[in-house]
């Protein structure tokens, strides 16, 4: 009885230790426009989320005199990606001559947000590796490669949104990114 154990564990061990030595199938390669599409998809939820769970009453909290309003932040956000998203699309910038960030009420800025991912949502999903590639005119700047253009609007909402992590903090709120990776663990 002893012996037929011992082969027993011999064999589970042998067994394990060519399972550990077997790779862990590889992850399938991300490319430019995946990897640009999915940032951009992070950013919306986040920033959608930051405006959604902020009260009214806090949109207009400024975290110091010199700077903008929860609110405004959202609203220049906003102005930004209408900007950015016109030049990598090849057209007008539907938002030129408003200034979101004069919007007043939580539902405005919010709904400016939300028209502005709405205006950016095609120019993500229809990226590809090789029109990223490709030449787009910014309005008095020159030229810059459509993924590198959609590269800095996705950076530009990331900055905003840790502007905005911190006036949530200041008002005792957990910033979406911090609540949303809480969930999923």
């Amino acid at each position: 009885m002893t012996r037929v154990l011992s082969l027993v564990t011999a064999g589970l061990l042998v067994a394990g230790g060519a399972f550990a030595q077997t790779p862990a199938p590889a992850a399938a390669p991300i490319s430019l426009a995946t990897g640009l599409q999915r940032a951009y998809a992070g950013i919306k939820t986040n920033l959608t989320d930051a405006g959604n769970r902020t009260a009214e009453a806090d949109f207009g909290f400024r975290a110091s005199p010199e700077v903008r309003t929860f609110g405004a932040q959202l609203g220049h956000v906003a102005n930004s990606q209408y900007a950015t998203c016109a030049a990598a699309k090849g057209v007008p910038n539907p938002n030129q001559g408003t200034d979101l960030e004069k919007k007043a009420t939580k539902a405005e800025l919010v709904k400016a947000l939300a028209d502005s991912f709405a205006f950016c949502d095609d120019a993500f999903a229809s990226l590809t590796d090789q029109s990223a590639l490709e030449l787009v005119a910014q309005p008095g700047r020159g030229q810059m490669a459509r993924g590198a253009l959609l590269s800095n609007a996705v950076a530009h909402a990331n900055e905003e949104y840790g502007i905005l992590t911190v006036y949530m903090r200041l008002k005792g709120m957990v910033p979406p990114s911090t609540a949303n990776r809480a969930v999923r663990h």
